[in-house]
């Protein structure tokens, strides 16, 4: 029997696109440990030692606004990942296992919504909020992120597929009432979904730049994304801040990193391990 050739043109088409999406996270990594001399003067990515002054200069920087840029990121995206995901798990969990009038227009509506484009809501959701005289708060930010018509439909699928109607049926045969059920049954099965959409959503709120610089005009309420701009425009007039823009970006990477780490290991293979065991 003879082994098959190895397929030379797609593995060579997966390493160019590994090497193109690869490269920009390497110069940021080698850059960051650059001073802003070496950061202008030749293109290498042989890394440099000035990785702590960078961080140092960074921290120092108006006080220390950074890390408050980091922390209103943190909320931002925590808060808004983790209040989306109970939305989404309880919504999506209704559409899947209940029948009510009206139920299938809802889930097009939900569908319709996946296509729209944030940006496009993006004005919209400012003009009501500034109606509400709640721009440049935290709120303005927080309550958008709150609904994810994604995040509906990931759960709503997942909760089709890994709740099985059995397992509803013996736990009302028990007396179980419906948030009951919900909590104790439905939410141990889709806990892999609901963990997939959390990390959507927290990485979409992380990365958000548009809905809070339209939102927010007070330098304390920026996250990460709209910070590091501010920082990059001053950048003409003190090119020294270049080099402290690109430790801070390298620097917000490393939560999304520890986050993924950390969640990765509830992705399991059986949907109803979960529900079995609690």
């Amino acid at each position: 029997m003879t082994g098959r050739r190895p397929a030379v043109l797609p593995t060579a088409a997966l390493l160019a696109g590994a090497v193109y999406c690869l490269l920009p996270i390497v110069w940021v990594l080698t850059a960051s440990t650059k001073t802003n001399a070496d950061l202008f003067r030749t293109f290498t990515l042989a890394p440099g030692g000035a990785l702590p002054g960078n961080v140092g200069e960074l921290s120092r920087y108006q006080g220390g606004i950074y890390w408050r840029w980091i922390l209103n990121t943190a909320l931002y995206a925590g808060g808004g990942a983790l209040l989306s995901t109970a939305v989404s798990g309880l919504t999506g969990y209704t559409l899947a296992k209940y029948r009510f009038p009206g139920r299938a227009a809802v889930f097009n509506v939900l569908l319709a919504g996946v296509l729209v484009p944030a940006v496009v809501l993006a004005i919209p959701q400012y003009l009501l909020l500034a109606g509400l005289h709640l721009t440049d708060t935290y709120w303005s930010v927080l309550l958008p992120s709150i609904l994810s018509p994604y995040g509906i439909y990931l759960a709503r699928i997942y909760a089709g597929a890994a709740v099985p109607d059995s397992l509803i049926e013996a736990a009302r045969t028990d007396g179980a009432g419906d948030l009951r059920i919900f909590r104790s049954v439905a939410v141990p099965s889709m806990l892999p979904g609901l963990v997939t959409v959390f990390l959507f959503q927290f990485v979409a709120v992380w990365n958000n730049f548009l809905l809070p610089f339209i939102m927010l005009t007070s330098d304390d309420k920026f996250p990460v994304t709209v910070g590091l701009y501010t920082m990059l425009n001053q950048g003409n007039t003190t090119p020294a801040l270049y080099t402290l823009v690109v430790t801070g970006a390298l620097l917000s990477i490393l939560p999304l990193v520890a986050l993924f780490l950390t969640l990765q290991r509830y992705w399991r293979v059986d949907l109803i391990s979960g529900a079995v065991k609690g």
